[in-house]
C-alpha cells in the first residue's frame, strides 16, 4: 500500500464490474436529472471538458448522429462537464443536440468517476477533465470504463467493442 498525500484526494478509476456512482445534476433544460432515471436500462455516461469547443462539439455530434442506433440498442447517453446550464442549453441548440447535457460545476460527480484529475496537456501535468466514456449496464454497474480518450473515433470503438452492434 502506498502512502497518500493527505492534501489531494485519492483519485478514482471505475473498473468493469464496479457499481456506478449515483448522481443528480441540473441539466440544459433545466431539470434535475439522476442516474437512478435510466435504472434498468443501459445508459452512456460520458465527460467532456467544455462545451463549444472544437473537440467537445465533434464528439457531442458523433453521439448525436449515433444516437438512434444506441437507442435502436437499448442505449440512452449522458454528457457531464464542468459548464453551467446555460452555456450547455445553447451548445445543445446550436449543435441540435438530442440527449441531455448536464452540468458539474463543482466537479464533484466528475471527480466520484475519475473524469477529473490530474492529465498530461502538450506535455504539462495538470488538473483538469479527463475525458471518460463509460457504458453502465442496466443494473447500474460499469459495463465499460474508457480514460484519457480521443474526442473522434470512441463512439465507434464502443458501438463495434462494447455494444457489438
Amino acid at each position: 500500500m502506498t502512502a497518500s498525500n493527505e492534501t489531494e484526494p485519492q483519485e478514482v478509476q471505475l473498473k468493469v464490474g464496479d457499481k456506478a456512482p449515483n448522481f443528480t445534476l441540473p441539466s440544459d433544460t433545466g431539470e434535475m436529472v439522476s442516474l437512478s432515471d435510466y435504472a434498468g436500462q443501459r445508459v452512456v455516461v460520458y465527460f467532456y471538458p467544455r462545451a463549444n469547443t472544437p473537440g467537445c462539439t465533434k464528439e457531442a455530434c458523433d453521439f448525436r448522429d449515433n444516437l438512434a442506433l444506441l437507442n435502436e440498442a437499448g442505449v440512452q447517453v449522458i454528457g457531464i462537464s464542468p459548464d453551467p446550464v446555460e452555456r450547455l442549453a445553447g451548445f445543445r441548440e446550436k449543435q441540435d443536440l438530442n440527449f441531455p447535457l448536464l452540468g458539474d460545476p463543482e466537479k464533484t460527480v466528475m471527480r466520484q468517476w475519475g473524469a477529473y484529475g490530474k492529465k498530461k496537456n502538450y506535455g504539462k501535468l495538470i488538473q483538469g477533465t479527463i475525458r471518460s466514456t463509460f457504458l453502465v449496464d442496466a443494473q447500474g454497474n460499469i459495463e465499460a470504463a474508457l480514460y484519457n480518450i480521443k474526442a473522434t473515433g470512441h463512439v465507434a470503438r464502443l458501438i463495434r467493442d462494447h455494444l457489438k452492434l
